[in-house]
């Protein structure tokens, strides 16, 4: 069939490329230039027509001469040319349903699918690791493989991925939920859901929690943090809960290096060295494996050698006497929760922009920041997402510090940042970095970061 593909963003990508795959003729159709999309996709798009997917890039008046089916992107406007042209005419289209069911069809083995606003990326790998030592092939697709999680799922479609393992444990961002909402899920569990990315739908926290809450409706079995029961029992009153520290289905329990799961088949203890908010996040992912039937002896195992995933809580090594710590922690909650962590230590603490695709209240993380008492907070200025520096918006937030001991900086990007802190720090501080960019284009931003710490480590020596 020959397909027209309108747009080359986040959601006509992975259709593209599937479709072509599936032996369709394929043309994906955009008012930019390649050259006009960030680096990362256009090797995407590179890639897709090496694979056979013709580019029709720039072009202002596409039609539909030979098309016999269309997908069109929800964020494509009624108003736009093409979907005028689109609605008067009688090709088919492809609805985000339809290719779900596409997709499903193609993956073989049960899904485990995990969302939240926060900690879903750390309970993916957490999960991963559970059933990888009790020995499954796992396909893992988390946005430590790509951001756009989506475009990983596909890829492992493509490359044979789907085929090859014995269960698929996803990530699932609530832009993946969007494409990807009739998917058959074995197990889903939500982390949690808080105010972000609301500028994507309206302004309303409603409309998040029901893109959310699709992945309740693809569930044979739903797992949520007991802190979303008033959302999730009204849909669902046989879901399960986990928590630390309260009477639900799964039950954890910090101990000096230890973490004790009770549950309604039994209870264990097992060795943990990590910090922080992998508590929780663990209890989750034994939540999912314990249901599904991983023995308790395997979790235990897994636990026991978890040493954490790229900047999460992690620590990466020791710079003049000062331990340095990179948390990608961005939203209020889990800011609290690594703040908490480190406060009774002497921290000088700096800090990414913190507007990504989503523009977030930067008053409101220096008034959480004001609570603490860290010696030095170093806020940049460089926004990655439109590759700007937007000094108001570090200047915001430091003017929202209201704490007198904090010593307030702003520099132009993340690279500063990071030198800088060996200047307004001493041996036996602790060096934390926090924000979203690590999120956003990890490899980037840890790359800058690392470049910066060499630079200060020698620089203030």
């Amino acid at each position: 069939m020959n397909y027209l593909v309108v747009g080359a963003g986040n959601a006509s990508r992975p259709v593209a490329r599937l479709l072509n795959h599936l032996g369709h003729n394929v043309i994906v159709t955009d008012l930019k230039e390649i050259t006009e999309f960030k680096i990362e996709f256009q090797r995407s798009l590179i890639q897709m027509e090496k694979e056979g997917v013709v580019l029709d890039l720039g072009n202002k008046n596409p039609n539909l001469d030979g098309i016999e089916a269309v997908y069109m992107p929800p964020t494509l406007p009624d108003s736009a040319p093409i979907a005028k042209l689109i609605k008067e005419s009688d090709v088919d289209v492809l609805s985000n349903e339809e290719f779900s069911r596409i997709v499903n069809d193609l993956i073989p083995v049960d899904i485990i699918g995990i969302t939240g606003t926060m900690g879903k990326t750390t309970t993916t790998f957490i999960t991963t690791s559970l059933f990888k030592q009790a020995g499954y092939n796992v396909w893992s697709c988390s946005s430590l493989v790509n951001n756009l999680v989506s475009e990983a799922i596909i890829d492992g479609i493509v490359n044979g991925k789907a085929n090859d393992c014995d269960i698929a444990i996803f990530e699932l961002p609530h832009g993946t939920i969007g494409l990807l909402n009739k998917l058959n899920v074995k197990i889903g569990l939500l982390t949690n859901i808080a105010e972000d990315h609301l500028s994507e739908f309206g302004g309303s926290l409603e409309l998040y929690q029901q893109r959310k809450l699709i992945l309740e409706s693809m569930s044979e079995t739903f797992i949520a943090n007991h802190s979303c029961f008033d959302i999730i029992n009204p849909q669902r009153n046989d879901a399960l809960y986990y928590a630390l520290d309260e009477d639900v289905d799964f039950k954890g329990t910090v101990g000096d290096e230890s973490l004790t799961i009770e549950y309604k088949d039994g209870k264990f203890t097992t060795p943990f060295y990590m910090m922080s908010y992998f508590f929780e996040n663990s209890v989750a992912a034994s939540a999912a494996a314990l249901t599904y039937g991983v023995n308790e002896s395997d979790i235990i195992d897994a636990l026991t050698v978890f040493k954490g995933l790229p900047a999460h809580m992690e620590d990466v090594g020791d710079y003049n006497g000062r331990k340095v710590i990179l948390d990608s922690a961005f939203l209020y909650d889990g800011m609290k929760i690594t703040l908490d962590y480190f406060k009774d230590d002497s921290v000088v603490l700096f800090l990414d922009h913190f507007d990504t695709l989503s523009v977030r209240d930067k008053a409101e993380v220096g008034q959480l920041v004001s609570n603490y008492d860290i010696k030095t907070v170093i806020a940049s200025g460089f926004n990655e997402v439109t590759q700007e520096v937007e000094m108001e918006a570090a200047n915001e937030l430091l003017d929202a510090i209201s704490n007198p001991k904090i010593n307030k900086v702003a520099v132009e990007n993340i690279e500063i940042a990071a030198c800088e802190t060996f200047k307004y720090s001493e041996p036996g501080d602790i060096i934390l970095h926090m924000g979203p960019l690590i999120a956003y284009d990890r490899l980037t931003t840890v790359e800058k970061i690392m470049k910066g710490l060499d630079e200060g480590s020698k620089k203030y020596d």
